[in-house]
């Protein structure tokens, strides 16, 4: 009596048995009904019509001295030739690419912080996880505002009572520590968000296993940094992408505390192109808008790269 192989060939054609031939089957293709097409036209004509050709105009534009109305030439690269080698300009990205990865690593530390402390058994829980999202239904210029009072009048006031020297000048008006403010401002508004998300990830971990830690003697410190974690890995993941993108794109909260001061130390790139729109460099500072989309795009292309690696899905 002739016995089946349990091993069954990898190679297409190979016998695995005398005289029956296994061959590999892909799965049928679906088949996607025409109508699914008609519905994606208008969304498709509305991207095309107030985001890729306007995009392609910028492009063409940023090749010419056009300042915004009347006449203009073909100038080739000359715009972003003398880009790469203005001062205001790579101040601007400097600031912004170190203001995105100061504010990403404080609104992940609170938020994660905060929802450790949210998701615990304590008293009005609830009531403080509203308290806690309000900053996020809050228009980002009122913030701006708001804190421009607080940290160039009552903060200072403070300070001199209680005889703190640093503080009794306005940080906003100080080009060292103008940033900080920023970056306080920032992070107020854009953690309730990255909080939600992590409150997400903490109730899909599953209770058992921080009993049996702590029936094994684990301390506090030693849950979190071994299941806590690991586990909420991927929301960390997504909360980076997400703010970093965000913050990239700064403009409302720096207008409203600082309007890119002093001087210029506080000018993110977003405020330097909408600027120059209105003050005669608008061919300059398209080929500026057309240089921080390629490194928008270059680094959103990193970050996916390390979602996919992390297993995430956004």
């Amino acid at each position: 009596m002739a016995t089946t192989s349990p091993h069954r060939s990898r190679a297409r054609g190979r016998t695995a048995h005398p005289g029956v031939t296994l061959t590999r089957t892909r799965p049928p293709r679906r088949r996607v009904d025409a109508v699914s097409y008609l519905f994606l036209l208008p969304a498709l004509a509305l991207f095309t019509i107030f985001i890729t050709l306007p995009a392609l105009v910028g492009a063409v534009i940023s090749l010419t001295d056009y300042v915004g109305y009347g006449e203009w030439e073909f100038i080739g690269l000359a715009n972003y030739a003398v880009l790469f080698t203005d001062p205001n300009v790579l101040h601007a990205y400097g600031f912004t690419l170190g203001f995105s990865v100061v504010t990403v690593v404080l609104v992940n530390v609170v938020a994660l912080a905060l929802a450790l402390g949210l998701s615990a058994k304590i008293k009005l829980k609830t009531a403080l996880r509203g308290a806690f999202f309000i900053p996020m239904v809050v228009s980002g210029i009122v913030i701006a505002f708001v804190f421009n009072y607080l940290l160039s009048s009552s903060l200072p006031a403070l300070a001199s009572t209680l005889g703190i020297g640093w503080l009794q000048e306005s940080i906003l008006a100080n080009p060292d520590l103008a940033w900080l403010g920023v970056v306080l401002v920032t992070a107020w508004q854009a953690v309730p968000s990255a909080l939600i998300i992590y409150l997400a990830g903490l109730l899909a971990v599953p209770e058992e296993v921080y009993e049996a830690a702590a029936l094994d003697g684990a301390s506090a410190w030693r849950r979190f940094a071994s299941i806590t974690l690991p586990l909420v890995a991927g929301y960390v993941v997504i909360n980076t992408v997400l703010g970093f993108k965000n913050f990239l794109n700064a403009y409302d909260i720096i207008v409203g505390l600082t309007d890119g001061g002093p001087g210029t130390s506080t000018r993110s790139v977003a405020m330097t192109i909408f600027t120059g729109f209105t003050s005669g460099d608008y061919a300059y500072q398209m080929a500026n808008a057309v240089v921080f989309f390629v490194l928008a795009v270059v680094i959103s292309v990193l970050q996916l790269q390390i979602i996919r690696r992390r297993g995430v899905s956004l």
